[in-house]
């Protein structure tokens, strides 16, 4: 009998040692400030990126300038499609994906909706479609969003849009 007092005297002693040097532990791991996760951190900063830029003004007007030479000059090395001219190839790599479906405004290839556009004569069209267009019924992004796309590419692709009209 004086057995089993001890022992369990000497039990009751090790779990008290136990649950001191748990909840120690505890406090000591709430006193150590948490690592940033490097990666997390990077995405983090990327999402809080502006979306874009405000130019206004002459100094707007020149960053802008500024801007898309920058972009015209890091495209100029590159070369779109390989370098086709082939008008069909363009359309449906770039350009269906908004004439299309009438993505913001875009007219889709139907004789209807280009007539107007027609009538201004292809020189006009192919610089709307070189330097971009805002008007009332859509946006037409310069070079339809791909800054590498040549001249006479777009050229060729404005031509078939056309000779393609149903």
């Amino acid at each position: 009998m004086a057995f089993l007092k001890k022992f369990s005297l000497i039990i009751a002693a090790l779990m008290l040692i136990t649950l001191v040097l748990a909840v120690f532990a505890h406090y000591l791991h709430g006193t150590v400030p948490p690592q940033a996760n490097p990666e997390a951190e990077a995405r983090l900063q990327q999402r809080l990126q502006p979306a874009g830029a405000v130019y206004a003004g002459d100094t707007g007007a020149a960053a802008m300038a500024a801007a898309a030479e920058a972009s015209r000059s890091a495209s100029a090395s590159q070369v779109a499609y390989d370098g086709t001219l082939d008008g069909s190839v363009i359309y449906t790599a770039l350009c269906s994906a908004c004439h299309t479906a009438g993505v913001a405004g875009a007219p889709k290839l139907e004789q209807a909706a280009w007539a107007a556009r027609v009538a201004q004569g292809t020189d006009t069209l192919v610089k709307h479609a070189q330097e971009g267009y805002q008007g009332g019924a859509g946006v037409m992004p310069a070079r339809g969003g791909n800054p590498a796309l040549s001249d006479e590419q777009v050229r060729a692709t404005v031509i078939w849009m056309v000779e393609n009209l149903k």
